[in-house]
């Protein structure tokens, strides 16, 4: 143990100051500061609800629709921050991996580290929603640890895959921009999966984000969610989301670990 507390010292106190400075360095020079982390959700959120709820009526067939669609804004904003502020991290700290030598992992761990702490503070928000809207809290509540644990898990996997290939391949960014575009209409944020047929909605749920979604909203909204149970009867179908997810993380961690001995003299 003492070897290992030795050996993640240094990387412990980089990643930490790294944290701190990109979470300072965000709203940098902005009149309202870190506020821009509550209002930015926000904005979104009242201009997708006055369309898709109030106009629309899409997810008015649900508890609480205003919580409901809240929830899945700011897991999907999660999962787009990390992974497309990652694209640019490896090349946009060229100078400094240059003059010091320390493990290149750090760099898109403290950006991922930096908007989980932008999604703590959202929840807040969420929290003061579902107060308003009388949102009973009950046991599956706590479902949401695990879930933000597989949110974590899946967009670092992602990070690690795209920061590494953008090093090679500068498209990369154009590419994921049309991808997390696409992804955020086929993915059930604004709209109930019920409403889609039967077929869609069951390979729709086995997309590791839709199922964080729903089981989500299913813990912490209302039971009304429809979960991988709704879909697959067979329980061991319900483990290919989780299975996506760790072998995204796997497989862009070895990616980025063969390219990182080459970062310094490519970026």
């Amino acid at each position: 143990m003492q070897k290992l507390r030795e050996k993640y010292h240094y990387p412990r106190i980089l990643l930490r100051e790294l944290v701190k400075t990109d979470f300072k360095l965000r709203y940098q020079g902005s009149t309202l500061g870190y506020l821009w982390s509550l209002l930015r959700p926000l904005f979104m959120f009242t201009i997708l609800y006055l369309v898709f709820v109030k106009f629309l009526k899409i997810n008015n067939k649900v508890e609480h629709p205003a919580v409901y669609l809240l929830l899945g804004i700011v897991l999907w904003n999660y999962f787009v921050e990390v992974t497309t502020g990652s694209i640019t991290a490896i090349v946009g700290k060229g100078d400094l991996m240059r003059k010091i030598n320390f493990p290149k992992y750090v760099i898109i761990l403290a950006g991922s580290a930096s908007a989980l702490i932008n999604l703590g503070l959202n929840f807040i928000v969420i929290a003061i929603f579902m107060f308003i809207n009388h949102v009973d809290l009950t046991v599956y509540a706590l479902l949401i640890i695990p879930l933000v644990l597989q949110l974590f898990i899946l967009s670092l996997g992602v990070a690690f895959w795209l920061s590494a290939l953008f090093v090679k391949l500068r498209d990369v960014i154009y590419i994921w921009d049309v991808v997390t575009q696409a992804g955020f209409y086929l993915t059930p944020v604004l709209y109930l999966i019920t409403l889609l047929p039967d077929r869609l909605a069951r390979l729709s749920v086995l997309n590791p984000m839709a199922q964080i979604i729903q089981d989500a909203r299913y813990g912490l909204v209302t039971k009304q969610s429809a979960t991988m149970a709704s879909y697959w009867e067979n329980a061991l179908v319900w483990l290919i989301p989780i299975l996506l997810c760790l072998i995204i993380f796997a497989t862009g961690a070895l990616y980025f670990r063969s390219q990182s001995k080459k970062f310094a003299e490519e970026v």
